[in-house]
């Protein structure tokens, strides 16, 4: 199969965010991804956008989150693409540990390695690139 391109544009209101998970799964059942992999698809596509739009965009409406999915035949690649700063990976606490167990961020992170195949990050000059990727085989 040719590589199959989707994309998708919205501004930063979590009352989005079912909207981004619907297109996400629409891809999924087109591509006929394994049903059992669409909840982990659902959960860490929600932490990613949720990031993108609070952490990245800092809820201000007027930036965006870009949404480009790339689907081969090995695997299917979301970048969910932020107008925001970055942040630095290796400061974000673990969730694990016992002193971060009551703090209220540092899941997501933990969340989406925990279901996806990889975790990557692009910090560029005009936004942080998420990367999610889900192997098909």
């Amino acid at each position: 199969m040719a590589e199959k391109i989707f994309q998708k544009v919205i501004n930063s209101d979590p009352e989005l965010m079912p909207e981004v998970e619907k297109f996400l799964l629409n891809i999924a059942d087109e591509i006929n991804l394994n049903k059992e992999k669409h909840n982990s698809l659902a959960l860490s596509a929600a932490e990613a956008v949720s990031n993108s739009i609070v952490h990245g965009n800092k809820l201000d409406f007027n930036k965006k989150v870009y949404i480009n999915v790339y689907v081969t035949d090995k695997e299917m690649k979301i970048i969910f693409k932020d107008e925001g700063e970055g942040f630095e990976p290796n400061n974000v606490p673990n969730p694990t540990e016992p002193e971060n167990i009551l703090k209220d961020s540092g899941r997501g992170i933990h969340i989406m390695k925990s279901f996806i195949d990889d975790l990557k990050y692009n910090f560029t000059p005009s936004g942080t690139e998420t990367i999610l990727v889900i192997k098909l085989d």
